[in-house]
């Protein structure tokens, strides 16, 4: 099982350097990979009674240029998106900076998407809510065929494109993995998904997921197995002595990754994530 770490994107703030020396020092501890979370806008509580996600306080480096970024300053880490809200983007778009990406860090890019939850999100870049999942699996099928082809003429419900394409192209297929719990997203990632990234504990709950998941590969003419599964640790939701037996139990359930969260501890100092990360890296470890 590869373990990765989660960028603290609400508690590391904008100084490039400071950036700079998280990702350095999470690569030379020995992780495999850096996940993100993205968002483009937060909402203003002020007039929204009972509002309870991410607010316009709450800091979202852009996950395609930071990775632009830590691709120039990492040699080995993979980029992951945990999860980038697909729909509210462009997919033409979504497309030429994934391969712009991928082609700078050396085919390093994986990228998790998902539909999101922010109505107000939505809204300001012009996407209609209620549509969101139809349009996730139309985008997924665009993104693969313009990676794959330098030219291509595609007409769906939501897309048309005419005999166009990108350059540079990425050279391979970027893995598209899934995030989400409900029973439409688990089908979705055993027909057409890479990989599947929930955030609950390693229970039977789980296990029932990736049954389902497996069975609609299998369903799909795909090999079960080669269907990844990215579990989340995080730190400050899970008592000390309870990290290894929440990694050994998504071990056993088939995870093929696990990435640590580090935000949300009460940390001072955004130096004090790398820290912790190269602290508990080794007790992790199978």
């Amino acid at each position: 099982m590869k373990i990765g770490a989660v960028f603290p994107q609400l508690e590391i703030g904008a100084d490039p350097k400071v950036v700079r020396d998280w990702a350095t020092t999470v690569e030379d501890a020995g992780y495999s990979h850096v996940l993100a979370y993205d968002h483009v806008l937060g909402a203003d509580p002020s007039n929204r009674p009972g509002w309870s996600g991410y607010t316009d306080k709450s800091l979202f480096h852009e996950v395609f240029v930071l990775f632009g970024y830590l691709a120039a300053i990492t040699t080995e880490l993979e980029l992951v998106t945990g999860v980038l809200v697909l729909p509210q983007r462009q997919t033409a778009l979504v497309a030429k900076q994934a391969a712009e990406v991928d082609v700078l860090s050396s085919g390093r890019l994986r990228l998790g998407v998902g539909i999101g939850w922010n109505h107000v999100e939505y809204q300001a870049l012009g996407v209609p809510f209620k549509q969101r999942g139809a349009l996730l699996e139309e985008q997924v099928d665009v993104l693969r065929k313009l990676w794959a082809d330098p030219v291509i003429s595609y007409k769906g419900k939501y897309h048309e494109i005419e005999e166009a394409g990108l350059n540079p192209l990425p050279g391979r297929q970027i893995p598209i993995w899934f995030g989400g719990s409900a029973d439409a997203v688990l089908r979705r990632t055993g027909r057409i998904g890479d990989g599947w990234m929930p955030q609950s504990a390693p229970d039977e709950k789980a296990r029932e997921q990736i049954a389902t998941i497996r069975e609609a590969a299998e369903a799909a003419g795909r090999d079960p197995q080669s269907v990844g599964i990215e579990a989340r640790l995080t730190l400050g939701a899970v008592p000390e002595q309870d990290w290894r037996s929440f990694a050994d139990g998504w071990r056993d359930l088939g995870a093929t990754h696990l990435c640590v969260n580090t935000m949300n501890m009460g940390l001072s100092q955004p130096a004090e994530h790398a820290q912790i990360l190269r602290d508990v890296l080794p007790r992790l470890h199978g």
